[in-house]
């Protein structure tokens, strides 16, 4: 298991499919809380040994932000209650009390030095010509792999990076603004996305250090979109972007307990985002809600002739998701439950909640197919082809994006690996670069990828999703996403368990996670999976869900994890005694985040 691997192996250069997946979201206080719909503070007195003091708790709970939809934020500034300079500086208040300060959740990178000045425009447009749309003045903060023809830099965590800002806003940074939001600023990720090194601790680069989890603060974020995630649970923002190859958006979604939309590869624009692959790479919300992130997807979609990819949603976008919002979504739809051994039956917590979230369904009306295994089974974990198909595909898609950018120390992949090493105190102080190195050293051949890319599709696809679907004509398929939150660990990195991301990944297809309950504290997320451009079913589904279950819970910022505490989630009793210990011993440990 991943913390009992040798020195050897992790700097192994050569890695199999395991082993790539073992890498890897006002006016007075009292008058907007109530126009918000505003959960219950999680700071009263006797919840627990927050790291926030009670006065810090007070003036959070008091700004009108904890939990804030932006649909309440959008009445609140139509009404005139609230004006979207007075919600930015709030957020930017919020992050420094909370981010920068107090638990120090490190979430946030850098502030867009713009930001209230085009807010303050945004007002002066709203009042007259009114809003734009949904987004008009919602401060949105995005993954720091996403260029922004600003002041901020895009620098994907790596040190390399740092100098002179991204010529031109990324497509999705553009649409985000012709919609009306705010760019707030860039969040902390896993460096490189996670493609830099054999192993490491999600949430940690160069650039930014250590992100940590708002639950409890000790506790790992998950990753490649780190950052985004934690800003978006902590409240610290309306809604993030975060970016996924394999599990990026997902998983920290699961971990922070929020929602994340993986959309279907080329729904959303590619343009101006660093690379890994760009078979699999997508960009895609975190929100609080589904609404949230349904309304901040519509603002992404559409043709982009910088992105060939974007030619194949033709017809199939809709650049408004919250039509699909239904809570009576789950009556009637057919939902299939894959009983493989990465998917459930390595974490007995997770498995419990897991199962009560799908007799909630059923009893919502739900016609439940359980088992539904893909034929394909767990090809996912035994072939290479993912493997594969990233490290041919990153040194090429890395480099032609390097070629864009000036005033940076590097342009190339083996610029970056050379500066990594002339800066290895602190570039390479605790986690290698073994997956770049791998690139570079172009370990694949033309013929290798071509046969690896055909067969990543048959088994995400025509003999994984696709076939299921077909058998048993499903609407979705559902799975815990992976384990409970580790402890950040930047000796042994890393510690997954189960995963349920590959087979989507492999496909292209789309993701939509949902938090379906707690495990002493630590949130768990349900995903929902489907067939391509599948989103407003998706969508639809999770909605439901999360208007049944109401799972989310507001983080309480806790240091460390309590001592059997039965307010935070019942632990289920494991069967068979120690022979169920070692059979979840016996699961290959997998990674996501890429």
């Amino acid at each position: 298991m991943r913390n009992t691997r040798s020195n050897k192996n992790r700097k192994d250069s050569q890695l199999n499919r395991r082993d790539i997946l073992k890498l890897g979201a006002l006016a007075g206080a009292g008058a907007t809380a109530s126009l918000l719909g505003m959960h219950a503070t999680a700071y009263a007195e006797g919840d627990g040994p927050s790291i926030l003091s009670r006065e810090d708790a007070a003036e959070l709970s008091a700004d009108g932000l904890e939990e804030a939809s932006i649909v309440g934020l959008q009445a609140a500034m139509s009404s005139g209650q609230l004006s979207a300079k007075t919600l930015t500086e709030r957020y930017i208040k919020r992050i420094k009390k909370i981010d920068q300060n107090g638990p120090a959740l490190n979430s946030v990178l850098e502030l867009n030095p713009d930001a209230l000045k085009i807010a303050k425009e945004l007002d002066e447009e709203r009042k007259k010509r009114g809003p734009r749309g949904p987004l008009h003045g919602i401060p949105i903060l995005l993954k720091d792999n996403i260029d922004t023809g600003d002041k901020m830099q895009t620098t994907a965590g790596s040190l390399s990076l740092v100098g002179t800002p991204a010529p031109t806003d990324a497509t999705v940074a553009k649409r985000l603004r012709d919609a009306g939001a705010i760019i707030l600023g860039k969040t902390n990720l896993s460096e490189w996305a996670y493609a830099r090194s054999n192993f490491s601790s999600s949430g940690w680069s160069g650039r930014g250090g250590q992100t940590h989890n708002p639950y409890i603060v000790d506790r790992n974020p998950c990753g490649s979109s780190s950052g985004s995630a934690v800003a978006v649970s902590a409240s610290l923002c309306a809604a993030a972007l975060g970016t996924e190859t394999d599990g990026s958006i997902t998983c920290p979604a699961h971990m922070t307990g929020i929602v994340g939309i993986k959309p279907t590869v080329g729904l959303v624009s590619r343009a101006g985002v660093i690379p890994i692959s760009h078979t699999q790479d997508t960009v895609g919300p975190h929100g609080r809600t589904v609404a949230d992130a349904a309304a901040v997807l519509g603002a992404l979609v559409g043709i982009d002739p910088r992105d060939p990819a974007t030619q194949d949603s033709t017809g199939k976008f809709y650049t408004d998701y919250t039509q699909f919002l239904n809570p009576n979504g789950l009556q009637g739809a057919r939902i299939g439950v894959p009983r493989t051994s990465d998917f459930f039956g390595y974490n007995a917590y997770i498995d419990d909640i897991i199962e009560k979230a799908i007799v909630a369904m059923r009893n919502a009306g739900a016609i439940i197919v359980d088992p539904a295994n893909l034929p394909s089974n767990n090809e996912w974990l035994t072939d290479n082809a993912e493997t594969v198909v990233m490290v041919y595909e990153f040194k090429r898609d890395l480099n032609a994006y390097l070629a864009t950018r000036t005033g940076v120390p590097v342009r190339s992949m083996a610029d970056v690996i050379a500066f990594n090493e002339a800066n290895a105190d602190r570039e390479l102080q605790f986690f290698d670069q073994g997956f770049m190195e791998l690139a570079q050293n172009e370990a694949f051949s033309d013929a290798d990828y071509q046969a690896a890319l055909m067969r990543s599709r048959d088994i995400g696809r025509t003999r994984g999703i696709d076939a299921v679907m077909d058998q048993y004509q499903l609407d979705a398929l559902v799975a815990p996403l992976t384990s409970p939150a580790w402890v950040t660990d930047l000796l042994y990195g890393d510690r997954f368990q189960g995963a349920s991301t590959s087979p989507a990944a492999m496909a292209g297809y789309p993701l939509v996670t949902v938090p379906a309950g707690y495990v002493q504290g630590l949130p768990v997320g349900i995903n929902f999976m489907g067939r391509a451009y599948s989103e407003p079913t998706l969508i639809k589904l999770a909605y439901a869900f999360e208007q049944l279950t109401h799972a989310r819970q507001v983080p309480k910022y806790l240091p460390t994890m309590p001592v059997a505490d039965p307010s935070l989630g019942r632990l289920p009793r494991r069967k068979n005694n120690g022979a169920d210990v070692q059979a979840q011993q016996r699961t290959p440990v997998r990674m996501h985040g890429r």
